[in-house]
């Protein structure tokens, strides 16, 4: 799966991303390199959560597609 993410320089140093498609999914890190792994365990961390909600309570209905 690929993922596009808005990487932004924090204000403190190092820096902050989010990652538009999947609302509230922030994260930081002093380097580049550790923003990346920051990331990919935001986004894991995210999807998580999001495939573990109950649906039933949902009126809407959530398809899976392969792209």
């Amino acid at each position: 799966m690929r993922v596009k993410a808005l990487v932004h320089p924090a204000e403190e140093g190092g820096y902050w991303a989010e990652v538009p498609a999947l609302p509230g999914c922030i994260t930081e890190g002093d380097t580049m390199e550790e923003l990346i792994i920051n990331l990919k365990d935001a986004i894991e961390g995210w999807l998580d959560v999001a495939n573990s909600q109950d649906l039933d309570q949902s009126e809407g209905e959530i398809v899976e597609i392969t792209v």
